[in-house]
């Protein structure tokens, strides 16, 4: 116990103590849709993480402290970084974890941050899709941005690990160096992933003032054998979890339409409803005005639709706060 901070013991306790809170709420509460499971020991070398606070702002001597790319941590020293902490202000506490035998530091800085005034009014839809991953739809055109799929692509060297890893004698030496190569290939794998994403995301709350989206239901979606691992390797939830945060951020209105709004059924043109559309259909034709459409920018561009009616309709509110609410009809 002298060898560590008080914290690491104390965090744990912590957790322990809302992770049993968690579980008797929802013990009480059978009709949870997922409630959260009972409590066990954490696992030696698996997801090994402790915290580290840094006390009331009035004490004189912090133990924690951030300069340039180097890091004190309580009793262990100061600890090099690979990039410096990029925000000014008081570090509450770092979390030290442990990933693919690589050791991150997650701060926590006090800081202040105004939301900007945004004087433009552009408007998106954005629709996501398997093949083009995002399809964003505004006053200029259509434009796509592809995904980098690193699952689909470092595929086959995954297996091979896997393989060599199954083959190893269990609790040897070279078992543990084959668990560290494969855990950094899963690691490498949504690094990619989640850089693509962060790319894009900042790039869509920066470019435009409103962003329509549809609700989609990532689970049932995995749930079809035939598209499970290319929607897994998409990573639609966290998509639109970083569009959250980052539109609040940004002064950037997030409009998400409703689940079962036809956005790729919707004839852009004349509001026709294609009903027998199929599931892997990319091209078809209106019955009604003959026209043409993508099926991906013809789900954009309702979605930009939508998202322009809710904020714009008749002063009605819309779809109220960012990222909280439905598209609704016009008022």
């Amino acid at each position: 116990m002298r060898e560590v901070g008080k914290c690491a013991a104390q965090h744990a306790i912590r957790n322990l103590g809302r992770a049993y809170a968690s579980y008797f709420s929802d013990s009480r509460n059978p009709g949870k849709r997922r409630p959260a499971n009972r409590p066990h020991f954490k696992r030696k070398g698996v997801r090994d993480a402790f915290r580290a606070d840094n006390g009331t702002e009035k004490r004189r001597f912090h133990a924690l402290k951030a300069q340039g790319k180097r890091i004190k941590i309580p009793r262990i020293g100061w600890v090099k970084m690979r990039e410096a902490v990029r925000f000014d202000g008081r570090i509450l506490s770092v979390t030290i974890s442990r990933r693919a035998d690589r050791w991150y530091a997650s701060v926590v800085v006090e800081t202040t941050h105004e939301v900007p005034e945004r004087s433009d009014s552009r408007i998106a839809g954005c629709d996501l899709g398997i093949t083009t991953f995002a399809t964003i739809a505004d006053e200029a055109g259509c434009w796509k941005s592809k995904a980098p799929k690193p699952l689909a692509r470092l595929l086959p060297r995954l297996k091979r690990l896997h393989r060599a890893c199954t083959r190893k004698v269990p609790d040897s030496r070279n078992r543990a160096k084959a668990k560290v190569k494969l855990g950094r290939l899963y690691a490498r794998i949504t690094d990619v992933r989640n850089d693509a994403l962060h790319q894009l995301s900042t790039r869509l709350v920066r470019a435009y003032r409103t962003i329509g989206i549809e609700d989609l239901n990532p689970a049932g979606i995995m749930s079809n054998r035939h598209v499970s691992r290319a929607t897994g390797d998409l990573a639609f939830g966290e998509f639109r979890r970083q569009l959250s945060y980052k539109s609040a951020m940004n002064g950037t209105q997030l409009v998400i339409a409703d689940r079962w709004f036809p956005s790729s059924k919707l004839c852009s043109a004349c509001g026709f409803i294609k009903s027998d559309l199929a599931f892997g259909q990319q091209l078809w034709t209106c019955q009604n005005c003959a026209t043409g459409h993508d099926r991906d920018e013809n789900a954009a561009i309702n979605l930009r639709i939508a998202a322009s009616s809710a904020v714009t309709a008749c002063g009605a509110e819309g779809s109220g706060p960012p990222g909280n609410g439905r598209t609704k009809p016009a008022a």
